[in-house]
């Protein structure tokens, strides 16, 4: 009889537990100051070679998001994480600002985690880029293998549902925004809202680096997925879960399988960071491989999918796609992108990701085709691959504002979070703008990074329409133009009125 794949990954992962233990002790030993063996060339490499061995052969557990404070208006307060809303595949953790008014003028940001094999954590510098000024919640996504059977099953169509119901926890004004895989039971679940009248729908809709249309710039995963039939699936990736975990028996595409795949899509890049690693440890440089630590204890913790909910999505995304084709449906009612009308849509590519190639996330434009151009936009950012998509420091300094901005400009008119009302934004008497400076020609005011389309209106409107007027900005002026507007702290943090000093001196 043949050992199942499943369970022999288990034997092999116990068998090596003895080694492992030995290995972290050998490490603890040379690592002692008070081993004069630690300083010597020899010792730093038995070390540095017994940390990598166990490394590379724990398993390692889910990490922890670890956000405990963040500043709001500039200043710094706490964050409590707390699940909001529950099932048994998923929570949604609220990340609960405290010392001020929690989530008031601040909008509700859904954040949808991916559920391809890594843990919610993996956005965790998304959450802490979007928390200051946003009112955020994420799906937090529970390993299958941790699921009773009792529990039951869980698919595309249970996603579809999952999502709606949270929408529908949040309220009115919310903001939805899926990372990778989400974007097509997202757009998915917006149709099917839209279609239903459903009033809980949210004011924008952002999809970042999703597979929306596979079948434009094909990458080496959506080749592998259409290369075989769902069959080939079933009988290749599809395991049992082994005791004694709570999912015993649950049919699984096992998180171990995934991150073999995923390490050997960039194999040799993989190496050599390990290599570098080990080097970093003989010659003492703790600060980079510290950040290897960080990098990998995040990137190797991975979790099992449902084999139903695995298998319906490759058919559904990869194989027939399903989407884009106009025969998707949910639970036998047809998703009709087409119907979205009261959405605004944003979407995000990098010019070098290798998961979801550029134009597939874009193609969502081509589905929605009821929303307006006013209300639509997208963005390529250059030089980042599927991960610079959603973290990193352009993530932080490109993409980020650009969400934000978006968010800000298409809330629902009349509705602020939490079911406050917002700001009006009627016209009123300009701020820090004289006669002579009514007068003159208005400016682009979109050459202002940070500044929209919306954005450039609603200054318009407050009687702002030149590079001046943004250049002499007081203090009471900024607070009073943000408490109208409803995004505080942007100003500041964008920078705007250095921007529009240089642009006022460069067309003088």
């Amino acid at each position: 009889m043949t050992l199942p794949y499943y369970h022999l990954y288990e034997m092999n992962h116990a068998a090596l537990s003895p080694l492992r233990a030995a290995a972290d002790a050998a490490r603890l030993y040379f690592r002692n100051p008070l081993n004069p063996l630690s300083h010597t060339p020899w010792g730093r490499n038995v070390a540095a070679g017994a940390e990598l061995f166990e490394r590379t052969t724990r398993r390692y557990a889910k990490p922890e998001f670890g956000i405990p404070s963040t500043l709001v208006r500039g200043q710094r307060v706490p964050v409590q994480e707390r699940v909001v809303w529950n099932r048994p595949f998923c929570n949604l953790l609220h990340f609960e600002k405290h010392g001020v008014r929690n989530g008031v003028d601040q909008p509700k940001l859904l954040i949808v985690a991916p559920m391809s094999g890594h843990y919610a954590t993996l956005l965790r510098g998304t959450v802490e880029t979007m928390l200051p000024d946003h009112d955020v919640y994420i799906t937090d996504w529970i390993d299958a293998r941790m699921v009773p059977l009792a529990d039951g099953d869980f698919d595309l169509d249970d996603y579809v549902d999952y999502l709606i119901s949270m929408l529908h926890y949040l309220g009115p004004d919310a903001h939805i925004m899926a990372v990778c895989q989400p974007s097509v039971p997202v757009l998915a679940a917006v149709s099917v809202m839209e279609g239903r009248g459903d009033k809980y729908l949210p004011a924008t809709m952002t999809l970042m680096g999703g597979p929306i249309d596979t079948r434009i710039s094909p990458t080496a995963v959506n080749t592998l997925a259409h290369a075989h039939d769902l069959e080939w699936f079933e009988r290749n990736v599809i395991m049992k879960v082994p005791f004694p975990h709570p999912g015993f028996m649950r049919d699984v595409y096992p998180g171990f399988l995934q991150i073999s795949g995923f390490l050997g899509m960039n194999l040799d890049r993989h190496v050599e960071a390990h290599r570098d690693f080990f080097r970093h440890l003989v010659e003492g440089d703790g600060d980079s491989a510290e950040k290897h630590r960080d990098f990998y204890d995040e990137y190797l913790a991975v979790m099992d999918l449902t084999a139903e909910f695995y298998l319906q999505t490759v058919d559904t995304v990869f194989i027939r796609h399903a989407l884009p084709e106009g025969t998707m449906e949910h639970r036998g009612e047809p998703v009709r992108p087409s119907a979205i009308r009261s959405v605004a849509l944003f979407t995000v590519e990098g010019e070098n990701d290798d998961i979801s190639g550029v134009g597939q996330t874009r193609a969502a434009h081509d589905l929605c085709t009821s929303i307006p151009d006013e209300r639509r936009a997208h963005y390529l950012q250059p030089k980042v691959g599927h991960y610079g998509v959603f973290n990193g420091s352009r993530f932080r300094s490109e993409i980020a504002p650009r969400i934000a901005d978006f968010i800000a400009t298409h809330r629902t008119a009349g509705h602020g979070p939490n079911g406050v009302s917002a700001p009006k934004t009627t016209p009123a008497k300009p701020v820090g703008k004289t006669g002579k400076e009514a007068a003159a020609p208005a400016d682009r005011l979109q050459d202002i990074s940070g500044i929209g389309p919306k954005i450039e209106k609603l200054l318009n409107g407050e009687g702002i329409t030149t590079f001046a007027d943004i250049a002499a900005l007081k203090a009471a002026d900024v607070r009073k133009l943000e408490a109208k507007l409803s995004f505080p702290g942007r100003i500041a943090r964008e920078k705007w009125i250095a921007q529009a000093r240089a642009l006022v001196k460069q067309h003088a």
